[in-house]
């Protein structure tokens, strides 16, 4: 188990329950609590989320061709779409898929790219114990948003890991693909990139999507998991690796921090799509 992961105290903030917010004010989120635990003012952060159907994109995607063609496309499947403010490419929020972010402080020391990968890595391995063995990190070929750091189990992802930095906070950012579909997911994310390119040659080299290669965590387990049961082991894990666990939302100076952060995401996403936010 990673070091970082021992804390004398974890905040846990559980928003998975109000999944009717847009992405922008998570991402907003991460922002302002990667400030207050950077700069010394809260202790080190997790924070479960989920959202009801959104695509979001990366800044490559935002840059495809046809893209406005995509995102209706999205509409009509009725997904909304946004950009990300940290790095990756399109990925699926929906009510089965849990998203985990973990805030810690880089004030005692630089913590590394590699490094927050790892404790990410580690703590899925904790939440999961049963599948430990099987959980690998490498790039799925053909999956969507693929990185050296997609979570597999036999060759299927089911997690992919981002990472944002802010005032010395670091957010790592997971989405766990926990019920329903993967493949079907995937292929939402296929019909996006060929409507939006159209296969039309791009400097950027998108990925060419394969919908088997991903699945849920409830089809490689073999068995119905919920994202709240989930939900419930995270906290039962924060527990366990801490003296102390504070159920504590933002509260006072944190909120008006909170009400910066989202000011600024709502105004570069407004930028970024235009009239289609």
């Amino acid at each position: 188990m990673h070091s970082m992961l021992k804390q004398k105290t974890w905040r846990f903030i559980d928003q998975s329950m109000s999944c009717h917010r847009t992405p922008l004010e998570s991402f907003a989120m991460d922002d302002t609590l990667c400030h207050l635990v950077g700069q010394g003012l809260s202790a080190p952060v997790v924070r479960t989320w989920v959202h009801h159907p959104y695509v979001v994109l990366g800044i490559q995607d935002h840059r495809m061709p046809f893209i406005q063609e995509g995102i209706e496309m999205l509409k009509k499947a009725h997904y909304e779409a946004i950009v990300r403010n940290s790095g990756g490419l399109a990925v699926v929020l929906d009510k089965g898929i849990l998203n985990i972010s973990i805030v810690l402080s880089e004030a005692p020391g630089s913590i590394s790219i590699h490094t927050g990968y790892e404790v990410m890595l580690q703590f899925v391995k904790l939440l999961f114990p049963e599948a430990a063995e099987e959980i690998q990190a490498y790039e799925i070929v053909g999956s969507y948003c693929p990185g050296s750091y997609d979570l597999s189990i036999g060759g299927k992802k089911f997690a992919g890991i981002s990472q944002r930095r802010l005032r010395n906070g670091v957010a790592v950012q997971i989405y766990l693909c926990i019920e329903g579909s993967g493949s079907e997911r995937a292929e939402l994310i296929k019909e996006l990139y060929e409507t939006s390119l159209k296969g039309k040659e791009t400097k950027f080299q998108y990925p060419k999507i394969q919908p088997d290669v991903m699945a849920s965590l409830s089809e490689l387990l073999n068995r119905p998991i919920t994202v709240q049961e989930t939900v419930i082991q995270v906290q039962q894990l924060l527990a366990s690796l801490s003296e102390k666990v504070l159920f504590q939302p933002l509260e006072g100076d944190e909120l008006e921090l909170y009400s910066f952060y989202l000011k600024r995401v709502l105004e570069r996403n407004e930028k970024m799509l235009g009239k289609n936010t």
